[in-house]
């Protein structure tokens, strides 16, 4: 091999490993878990000695001038490509720790916010760096629970606002409505239902096994219109919907009463006057004595008694397709679905679905499940677009819903 042929392989050598190895020892200094410190050690010495060869090509490069024809069109090519590689690298370590924050922020706070894929941020960040974004995007909730005399079903003609207008308007037979806008270039679903008995939980009949999908357990409970329901967890990693999280109530019976550890939200129900009620710390035993008849368990809350959470930053749940419920005063029932783009990188916060359920004028109101969940049925047929994590345009199995039925 000639010298200069041995000059251009060294090149392209050396750049593929020292953005190689950057690319690890950046990390490495920025994350407690992807790159140990001994990996990190020896992308340094390897970055190094990367470094020399690089230097030691160029040396052999200008000593000699490049072939032409054939042979020079194949190193543009390759040059070509190892740019790409290097663009690619420095961009990718530009995203994740440049002074753009906003990419930090969006991962940090939707991949915590998920069960199964806090990796994906912990691969990169460390835990004070991410305790420092949570920090900043949260919501605080307050302790009340809701004051059920708030709903006073008095029923008004007159419309404060469009999107008043947008509820009241309908034929007087009219069970519910559906209203479709767009959030943060998604589409989003508001269904409006107007007699809250009508609403109710309905659990999946393969509980503890197995979730099931919203259609399917909406055709079998003759449900006119569903969303999904409250969180659910499931051992190891991939959820199947079998288990709902804390306390599940239908029709009066209890179901699961579990403890709901989580700092956010609670009890989210409805109450044999047909009264949404918001409850935080309560068994299920607590619930049936205050006279909920159909609950889950999620958060948080968004909406309690008219006042909105203090909510900073995004919330600390990033940007997701969604799904909340919540009262106004006259006693109409609001169910919000707001779905994801294709690549699952947009939807809501919980901000976004506070100042929608405020705007159209519920004074309770919760986060439920999302992500996947998020997902609204009418007459046994999905109508929303939800978008699972392999990018397929399908729900997952959930063990519960809230239902309208005739």
């Amino acid at each position: 091999m000639n010298t200069k042929k041995k000059g251009i392989i060294f090149l392209w050598i050396s750049i593929f490993i020292i953005f190689t190895s950057l690319t690890f020892f950046i990390i490495g200094c920025n994350s407690d878990y992807l790159v140990t410190d001994l990996f990190k050690r020896i992308a340094l010495t390897v970055l190094i000695l990367a470094s020399i060869l690089l230097i030691y090509s160029i040396f052999l490069i200008v000593r000699f001038r490049l072939s032409r024809g054939f042979k020079k069109v194949r190193t543009i090519i390759i040059s070509v490509i190892i740019s790409i590689y290097a663009i690619g690298c420095s961009s990718f370590l530009f995203l994740l720790y440049g002074p753009y924050d906003n990419f930090r922020t969006w991962l940090i706070t939707t991949a915590m916010a998920t069960m199964n894929h806090q990796h994906y941020c912990k691969w990169f960040y460390s835990d004070d760096a991410i305790n420092k974004v949570l920090g900043e995007n949260y919501v605080a909730e307050g302790t009340d629970s809701t004051d059920p005399s708030l709903i006073t079903f008095d029923k008004t003609t007159e419309y404060a606002n469009e999107y008043e207008r947008e509820i009241l308007e309908h034929d007087e037979d009219d069970l519910y409505k559906i209203i479709r806008f767009e959030v943060n270039g998604c589409d989003a679903y508001l269904a409006a239902i107007y007699d809250a008995s009508k609403v109710s939980v309905g659990v999946s009949k393969l509980l503890g096994r197995s979730g099931q999908y919203i259609y399917d357990m909406a055709k079998e409970q003759d449900a006119v219109l569903a969303i999904n329901g409250g969180g659910f967890y499931d051992p190891g990693y991939n959820s199947n919907g079998a288990n709902p999280l804390g306390i599940t109530i239908s029709d009066g019976e209890i179901i699961t009463d579990d403890a709901y550890s989580s700092n956010n939200g609670g009890l989210i129900g409805f109450t044999w006057n047909n009264e949404l009620v918001l409850l935080r710390n309560v068994t299920g035993k607590d619930a049936l004595n205050k006279g909920v008849r159909d609950a889950v368990t999620m958060g948080p809350f968004l909406i309690v008694n008219g006042e909105m959470a203090d909510i900073r930053g995004n919330g600390g749940w990033g940007y997701a397709a969604r799904t909340a419920i919540g009262q106004r005063a006259d006693g109409i029932v609001l169910m919000l679905v707001v779905d994801s783009n294709e690549f699952r990188t947009k939807g809501a916060s919980m901000k976004d679905l506070a100042e929608i359920m405020e705007r159209y004028g519920a004074i309770n109101a919760a986060n439920l499940d999302g992500g996947t969940s998020s997902a609204i049925v009418e007459n046994g047929e999905l109508i929303n677009d939800p978008i699972d994590s392999a990018l397929r345009h399908k729900t997952r199995g959930i063990p519960t819903m809230f239902k309208v039925t005739v």
